[in-house]
């Protein structure tokens, strides 16, 4: 877990940079999860283990490995003459999805106004500062916005409410690109974050937890509406 203000504002190292002593197959997965999770490798997009070793100069086995990782994960699947590709959700699952969404990131924030501290919550407030100056930018809003949930799950203070928001990380990498680059998505997205902060600040927990579920509705209508077709 994060320390409430460490470096979460700080950005994030960069896709492929490798940590000094860690195993390449663990750079290769991280790499390759980030990338799906940010739209560069869309649902359906094949995943070619030559490409990607030269991408993220390593060989091919740590490449594998990743794959085979991804592929225990649900995010990718080994199709016949087509090798690994991007796994995609259909109608029910990405509905499912965002059913169970709705009531994790709800719990959080209900948790997060019983449990979080002054400085979490100044963070939580900055970084909806940070949204409001990058709605014209929804990439770098989304990335933006995984740190805010990841720090309001972080101030649940519940290892296993944790775990399982981690959990459906993995099969929300799958959404495949931000729904914040939906016209005014972006702007009530920020709006939608300071409602939240605003109720955990006063620790009204049933407040905080309507208006975490409200933001995650909203998230899902602007992801139908994003969907081709």
């Amino acid at each position: 877990m994060t320390p409430a203000g460490e470096h979460e504002l700080g950005g994030t190292e960069p896709a492929g940079a490798k940590a000094a002593g860690r195993p390449s197959s663990l750079d290769a997965y991280e790499s390759l999860l980030s990338a799906i999770e940010g739209g560069e490798f869309a649902p359906g997009a094949r995943l070619r283990e030559v490409e990607l070793a030269r991408r993220f100069g390593i060989s091919r086995t740590p490449v594998r490995e990743a794959l085979k990782r991804l592929e225990h994960q649900g995010l990718v699947v080994h199709e016949p003459h087509h090798g690994a590709i991007v796994a995609t959700l259909d109608d029910t699952q990405l509905a499912e999805l965002y059913e169970m969404r709705e009531v994790l990131e709800g719990t959080a924030a209900r948790l997060a106004a019983l449990h979080a501290t002054e400085a979490e919550i100044s963070l939580l407030a900055a970084l909806v500062e940070r949204d409001a100056a990058l709605v014209d930018r929804p990439e770098e809003l989304a990335a933006n916005n995984r740190i805010f949930h990841r720090q309001i799950r972080n101030a649940a203070r519940n290892r296993y409410l944790n775990g399982m928001l981690e959990s459906m990380r993995l099969s929300l990498a799958l959404l495949g690109g931000t729904t914040l680059a939906v016209q005014g998505r972006g702007a009530d997205s920020v709006a939608e974050h300071r409602a939240v902060v605003e109720r955990i600040a006063a620790r009204d927990s049933a407040g905080a937890e309507r208006e975490a579920r409200a933001h995650i509705r909203a998230a899902y209508r602007a992801r139908i509406l994003r969907a081709p077709g």
